[in-house]
């Protein structure tokens, strides 16, 4: 990814700052989904075809590990071994996502839409977090 696009995203030239903000805004999105999935999992979970079953302990899943990164980007230094857990967690949510849709749910049209999204965010938020560590650690 380039410098450029980086510091646009990030609105900052400091490679810790940019790294921060990224885990930062990956624990928001992930905390707030996490939240709709634990506070509403019935109806939503009628929206997108997936059982509520699924969606509450996952919502709290994603709750705590919004928690966790929050609290990795309110470090001033993030470990580079931490942030590569979180990149590696949001590949892994890509691949489960996609997993999930292929061999276990059978979504309504607004889950076939909105499971294989949630792996594009995955990845992106794991792409924007590499770049701005590689940029931190050359």
């Amino acid at each position: 990814m380039s410098a450029a696009l980086l510091t646009g995203l990030s609105r900052t030239t400091d490679a810790t700052a940019m790294l921060r903000r990224f885990l930062a805004l990956d624990a928001i999105a992930t905390g707030v989904n996490g939240l709709a999935y634990a506070m509403a999992s019935g109806p939503i979970g009628r929206l997108l075809g997936v059982d509520d079953r699924v969606l509450l302990p996952l919502g709290v899943l994603l709750v705590l590990y919004g928690v966790s990164v929050g609290a990795l980007a309110a470090r001033p230094e993030p470990p580079a071994a931490l942030v590569k857990l979180v990149i590696d967690s949001n590949l892994l949510w890509a691949a489960l996502s996609v997993t999930s849709l292929a061999l276990w749910i059978d979504p309504e049209p607004a889950g076939a839409v909105w499971i294989p999204s949630q792996a594009l965010i995955g990845i992106a938020f794991a792409t924007l977090q590499w770049s701005a560590l590689r940029r931190k650690t050359p």
